[in-house]
């Protein structure tokens, strides 16, 4: 039997991200043992959306430590670590945890493909200046490859801003891997198409609202709109519905660990003035 060549093209695709030479792992052993457990409990529940599942693949990382730069190294390749996390590993983990569980495709083989997909631009590697590193960057790719949605227009009292985003470049000092000239010229290329970048956002006093916070869904992936001219975003969390109230679950480099707030998401913005408000996308498959 002749099988079809784009059956033979997504095999090989697959084969090509679960092989060990393309993955950096923490500890593949626990890892791996610990995706398939969350995958396959996942499964065998019953949510009434995509938002309920990814609320509840992210409980499982509660009381996990904080450690931020993971993702670095001599080369850019998938890198797994479910040992320790940050605000932004957190979330793409989490993701691609809940993605691979709408798609019924329940090994960490599927994890690893739709981590890539997630992390990276057009899901594919190819250096530094490939992975998603701007929250604007990462979703507009992944909005576009119909991953998820950018919910925040359809939530009540959306606002919107322009802003141009080159922050990277900018503080070229803060990232050791633009000290390489290619990479560094790669990543204005990326942020060429963020000058004067418009998007929707949701006003910190205005999250106080019940309207605002009865339109948030358990499950929302969170943005939180910095106050710098030149970045968007700069801390992000996951929508969780707690004791009657709209709170956030998110790796806190403060607490030094995932968490869910002890306030409800007014009062958890209002705490850092580094934030102006919030960005929300949900998704989508």
């Amino acid at each position: 039997m002749r099988i079809p060549t784009f059956i033979l093209f997504i095999a090989s695709a697959a084969a090509a991200i679960a092989a060990p030479q393309n993955v950096r792992w923490h500890n593949e052993a626990s890892d791996t043992t610990l995706i398939t457990e969350i995958l396959t409990e996942t499964a065998s529940r019953r949510f009434s959306d995509p938002g309920e599942r990814t609320g509840f693949i992210a409980r499982k990382f509660l009381g996990r430590p904080y450690v931020a730069h993971t993702l670095e190294g001599d080369r850019e390749e998938l890198t797994v670590n479910l040992d320790e996390l940050d605000c932004t590993t957190l979330v793409d983990v989490v993701m691609a945890l809940s993605y691979s569980v709408g798609e019924n495709r329940l090994s960490w083989q599927d994890f690893l493909y739709n981590l890539q997909r997630m992390r990276y631009r057009n899901g594919e590697i190819d250096g530094y200046g490939s992975r998603l590193h701007y929250n604007c960057d990462w979703a507009i790719d992944n909005i576009h490859r119909g991953n998820f949605t950018d919910a925040t227009d359809r939530l009540p009292r959306v606002k919107y801003m322009v802003r141009t985003i080159d922050f990277m470049t900018g503080h070229r000092d803060r990232y050791p891997s633009l000290a390489d000239s290619t990479a560094f010229e790669k990543m204005r290329s990326v942020e060429s198409s963020y000058r004067n970048h418009r998007f929707p956002y949701i006003k910190t006093h205005d999250l106080g609202y019940k309207d605002v916070q009865g339109a948030l869904r358990e499950g929302d992936i969170l943005a939180f709109v910095s106050n710098l001219k030149d970045l968007d975003v700069t801390h992000m969390g996951i929508v969780v519905k707690e004791d009657g109230a709209t709170k956030v679950l998110h790796a806190s480099s403060t607490d030094g660990k995932v968490e869910i707030s002890s306030v409800p998401i007014d009062d958890f913005v209002k705490r850092n003035r580094y934030w102006i408000g919030i960005r929300v996308y949900r998704l989508k498959e």
